[in-house]
C-alpha cells in the first residue's frame, strides 16, 4: 500500500515537473515567435494655446473637453490698441512717401537749375573766348572793362555750375534710392508689415483638430506670450506605442501582423500590423565633461531592456474613440507557427476579458 502511494506520488511529481518544463519552453518559444507585451500605451501630440502677443483676452470661443476644428477661432485678445498701431505705421508710410515725393521734385528743380548753369557757361565761354580772339588780334579794340566783364561772367557761370552740382548731388544723397530699396521707405513698410501681422496674431486659432485640455481662463485675463491659454490634445496624429523586450525582437519585423486589446473598450480585440521598431533607447543621463554613470542591476536577473514598437490599426475608424494616455495589451505573430499562434489568440483572448475585472 505504502509502495502504491510512492509511486502515485513519483508520477505526480513527474507531471509537474514536465508540465513546467513545457510551460517554459512554451514561454521561450512565445517570447520570441509570438511576442506580448502588457505595456500598451495611446500616444498623440499635445499642443500649448501660446499667444504671439500681449493683451487682455476678449473673447473665449470654447470650453473644457471641447471639440474643436482646424481653423476654428479659440480666443481673442483685444484688438484695439493693434489697431492704432496700424494705423500709426499706415501715417508714418504715408509720410515717408510724401518725403520721398518731395525730395523728387526738390530732385527735378536741382537737375534743372544745373541744366541753366550749364547753358550760361556754354554761353559765357563763347563770349570769353570772342572777347580773346579779339584782344589778341586788335590791342586796344576794347575797352578794359568790357574785358573784365565777360571774365567776370565766365567765372560766375564756372561757379554756378559747380554750385547746380553740389546742389544736386546732396538731393540725390538726401533722398536716397528712389523705390523700395529706400532705407526710409524699407523701414515704414517693415514697421506696418509688423503691425499688421501682430493685429492677426490676436486671434489664436486652431492649428489642427483636437480636444481641448488644460483650460482655466476667462474673458479679462491679461495673456503674454510666455504662457499658454489652454493645451490642444491633437487628434490627427494618435499612434499606439508597444514596449517590448530584446529577446521579444528576435524575430519581430516591420508588417507582421498583431492583435490588440485596449482598457478603454474591454472585450474588444483588434487587428494591427508593426508600423516601425525603434533602433535605440536612452539608458543614462550624461552632460558634457560628467563621467557615464552605469546603473548596477537589482536581484540576480538582469531585467530586459525595452524598446517602443509602433503598431498600426487596421481599423482607422478606432483611432477616433481612443484617447491618449489608454493602456492595452498587444501580440505580434512573426510567422505561421500553428501551435504558437493558436495559443497566442487564447492568450489575447483572455487579456480582453480580464480588462473587465482588472
Amino acid at each position: 500500500m505504502e509502495g502504491k502511494s510512492n509511486s502515485q506520488a513519483k508520477k505526480i511529481s513527474l507531471f509537474i515537473v514536465l508540465l513546467i518544463l513545457l510551460i517554459v519552453v512554451f514561454n521561450v518559444l512565445a517570447s520570441r515567435f509570438t511576442p506580448s507585451t502588457n505595456q500598451v500605451r495611446v500616444q498623440g501630440l499635445s499642443l500649448p494655446l501660446t499667444p504671439m502677443v500681449s493683451g487682455y483676452v476678449s473673447k473665449v470661443n470654447v470650453s473644457l473637453h471641447k471639440e474643436v476644428k482646424q481653423g476654428d477661432t479659440l480666443f481673442l485678445i483685444n484688438r484695439k490698441p493693434f489697431e492704432i498701431a496700424v494705423a500709426q505705421a499706415e501715417i508714418n508710410l504715408e509720410n515717408i512717401t510724401q518725403s520721398i515725393t518731395a525730395g523728387v521734385a526738390g530732385l527735378k528743380a536741382a537737375s534743372a537749375q544745373l541744366n541753366r548753369a550749364r547753358v550760361q557757361l556754354e554761353r559765357a565761354t563763347k563770349n570769353w573766348e570772342r572777347t580773346k580772339r579779339i584782344m589778341e588780334q586788335s590791342k586796344g579794340a576794347l575797352a578794359e572793362a568790357d574785358r573784365e566783364r565777360s571774365e567776370s561772367s565766365y567765372l560766375s557761370a564756372i561757379e554756378g555750375v559747380s554750385t547746380a552740382e553740389a546742389n544736386l548731388e546732396g538731393q540725390r544723397a538726401a533722398l536716397g534710392p528712389i523705390s523700395e530699396e529706400n532705407p526710409a521707405l524699407k523701414g515704414a513698410l517693415n514697421q506696418l508689415d509688423k503691425a499688421n501681422w501682430e493685429l492677426s496674431q490676436t486671434a489664436i486659432i486652431s492649428p489642427s483638430d483636437g480636444i481641448i485640455e488644460s483650460f482655466t481662463i476667462e474673458e479679462g485675463y491679461f495673456a503674454s506670450p510666455n504662457r499658454a491659454l489652454a493645451s490642444l490634445v491633437s487628434n490627427n496624429t494618435i499612434w499606439i506605442q508597444a514596449n517590448f523586450t530584446e529577446k521579444n525582437l528576435t524575430h519581430l519585423k516591420i508588417g507582421d501582423a498583431a492583435k490588440i486589446t485596449f482598457d478603454i473598450n474591454a472585450g474588444e480585440i483588434y487587428t494591427a500590423s508593426v508600423k516601425s521598431i525603434a533602433y535605440g533607447v536612452k539608458t543614462q543621463t550624461t552632460s558634457p565633461g560628467d563621467l557615464p554613470t552605469v546603473s548596477a542591476p537589482q536581484g540576480w536577473l538582469r531585467e530586459q531592456q525595452r524598446f517602443p514598437v509602433i503598431l498600426a490599426l487596421d481599423d482607422e475608424q478606432m483611432y477616433k474613440k481612443l484617447r491618449q494616455g489608454s493602456q492595452g495589451n498587444a501580440v505580434v505573430y512573426t510567422g505561421e507557427n500553428w501551435l504558437l499562434n493558436l495559443l497566442a489568440d487564447a492568450r489575447i483572448w483572455v487579456s480582453s476579458k480580464v480588462a473587465y475585472v482588472r
